[in-house]
């Protein structure tokens, strides 16, 4: 057995040349075999698969790949199920009004989308790390199942306290099934394909925030709530099924004659001692406080507490405290080189280039939601849209962002053109595109100039999405980091628009409240932000000076996202290197 160097490109020469042999001598391919923090490889003849599978040999490994009906129907199920975990956010958003109305508890509202997205943004990594450990198959199906059972008993709760308590479990599969979803559908298919399917990814995650609130509208108008969480069991159940009889319990291992799945003969010895004692269950832990902690405290600033309430503060500060041990624990069990396989290894940490990808992320993602979230709000609010209108006018948005990823993909795949150029790009049209929202006018008026700027936003937000996945496998020093590193990238992109929510939320409510309170009276503005139907109470001169308000509020909030746009360009500059990366 011979010691190869982590680097996952040395071609199959270099194998052969660092083990001894002659270089006349014909490669022999090496499959992969993962012991703890290092990877030892077992030279062997590896035969034609007998399942129907394509092999294709790359990167000096022997890499055995679906073909047919079986990875079509593994690529439909995985991108149904990215399709319904994203689209959660916005339906369940339309329907809110629906739900407190029928539970009777409408100082609870918040909580309906907090509760999914602390499950949902804290264990994404922990997922995929754990998926390295046990196996794709095992937790894939694990999580979309999770999803689907909850999402049936919140379409059954009685209660705001169930609902909110269901929510979170819906969220932590959710959550789970984004990010195995997305490891897995880079799996599937050699590095020539990564382009196409990144685009599919960035355009399953689009049209499900583009469909949500058109589905969540219709189904408010013709039915009742609970439909929005039902329809998920038989899609889910579905994709679960598809992923029990279609995927390889070795994937993405299949074919292979030694990998670390295939040495576990039977289930006793999958869930062993030695086998949870690769499990970095401090570091999970840290992990998860660090991030729930974190979002719980953005999701309810400026809401149910204020900012310099002491719940908030104590949060911050614990969420700080703790992201510190978790980055001191990671260092730790990476350099000590035990049994133990850290969750986020500090060989990422440490990577200049990794953690400007991870930056960019972060600055992405509040461009991304909040433009998702609040540019509806506003046609609502302003322009006297109903929730389906709302939903139609961010079409410009939602659609642009996966042209953008479906174009930025086949420039960088077909074209060699280095990723980094395109995400620099990218950044300078968000900023565009971002400032020309800010200047929408503040009145009634719906100017059909907004469309096109919604298309500048929308086309540099996709190109990064897509672009950022893409680069991610060709990115990392070692292909056993792949999983963990897709999904962080995933993560902190939620985090970003978890953090861009809660700061364009604050300094809206700090420009809109000084100025009502010039105008209206306590009861007044204590109704106004109650609901937003209640500026039709007010007479019509009263009527404009509010939107003229509320439409500056909006105004601000794009500014600020000029600044998130514009952060993600020193973030790329950390990914510049003399040699680009090449897809």
């Amino acid at each position: 057995m011979a010691t190869l160097p982590t680097t996952h490109d040395r071609k199959a020469s270099e194998v052969a040349k660092s083990s001894g042999e002659s270089s006349a001598k014909p490669a022999v391919q090496v499959p992969v075999l993962v012991e703890s923090n290092h990877v030892t490889a077992q030279k062997e003849e590896i035969d034609t698969p007998s399942y129907g599978e394509a092999a294709n040999q790359m990167d000096g490994n022997t890499t055995v790949y679906l073909k047919g009906l079986r990875l079509h129907l593994i690529t439909a199920a995985v991108c149904v199920s990215l399709f319904l975990t994203n689209l959660e956010i916005p339906i369940v958003t339309t329907s809110l009004i629906s739900i407190t109305n029928d539970l009777h508890s409408f100082s609870d509202t918040s909580w309906i989308i907090s509760s999914y997205m602390l499950g949902y943004v804290s264990m994404l990594i922990i997922w995929a790390k754990l998926s390295d450990i046990f196996g794709r198959k095992l937790f894939v199906i694990a999580a979309v199942l999770v999803f689907t059972v909850f999402s049936g008993a919140c379409g059954a709760a009685q209660s705001m306290t169930q609902l909110i308590i269901l929510r979170a479990f819906q969220g932590l599969g959710g959550g789970g099934t984004f990010a195995l979803g997305s490891v897995i559908i880079m799996e599937l298919v050699p590095q020539e394909s990564y382009a196409k399917y990144t685009s599919l990814v960035s355009v399953v995650f689009s049209m499900s925030l583009l469909l949500g609130p058109i589905i969540g509208g219709a189904l408010n108008h013709s039915s009742t709530w609970r439909w929005i969480f039902l329809l998920n069991v038989p899609l889910g159940a579905w994709a679960a099924a598809v992923h029990f009889f279609c995927l390889p319990f070795d994937f993405p291992f299949q074919g292979q004659q030694t990998t670390h799945f295939k040495t576990y003969k039977n289930v006793g010895q999958l869930f062993s001692r030695e086998t949870f004692g690769r499990v970095d269950f401090l570091g999970a832990s840290l992990l998860f406080i660090a991030t729930t902690l974190l979002v719980a405290a953005l999701e309810e600033a400026g809401l149910s507490f204020a900012w310099k309430s002491a719940f908030v503060i104590s949060l911050l500060t614990v969420s700080g405290l703790t992201w510190i041990a978790f980055v001191f624990w990671e260092r730790i069990v990476t350099l000590r080189r035990n049994s133990t396989e850290p969750v986020f290894p500090w060989r990422l940490m440490t990577s200049r280039i990794w953690m400007g990808m991870t930056l960019n992320a972060l600055f992405l993602g509040a461009p991304w939601f909040v433009t998702i979230f609040q540019l509806p709000q506003r046609f609502i609010v302003v322009n006297n849209a109903s929730a389906l209108g709302a939903g139609l006018r961010l079409i410009p948005f939602t659609l642009a962002a996966p042209v953008g990823s479906i174009i930025s993909a086949t420039i960088a795949g077909k074209a060699k053109v280095p990723p980094i150029y395109l995400v620099l790009l990218a950044s300078s049209i968000q900023v565009i595109g971002f400032g020309l929202l800010s200047s929408l006018p503040l009145s009634e008026i719906e100017p059909n100039a907004q469309y096109g700027y919604q298309v500048i936003a929308g086309f540099g937000v996709g190109i990064n999405i897509s672009t950022l996945l893409l680069m991610t496998p060709f990115s990392i020093a070692e292909k056993r980091d792949n999983a963990v590193a897709l999904s962080s990238v995933s993560q902190f992109r939620m985090l970003g628009g978890v953090i861009g929510l809660a700061i364009v939320t604050a300094a809206y409510k700090g420009y809109v409240n000084s100025r009502i309170e010039q105008i209206l009276t306590r009861e007044q503005s204590d109704r106004l932000f109650d609901s937003a139907a209640a500026i039709a109470t007010f007479e019509p001169q009263i009527q404009e000076r509010i939107k003229i308000i509320f439409a500056g509020g909006y105004n601000l909030q794009f500014r600020i996202l000029i600044a998130f746009a514009a952060a993600q360009i020193p973030s790329s500059m950390l990914m510049w290197q003399k040699k680009q990366i090449v897809v």
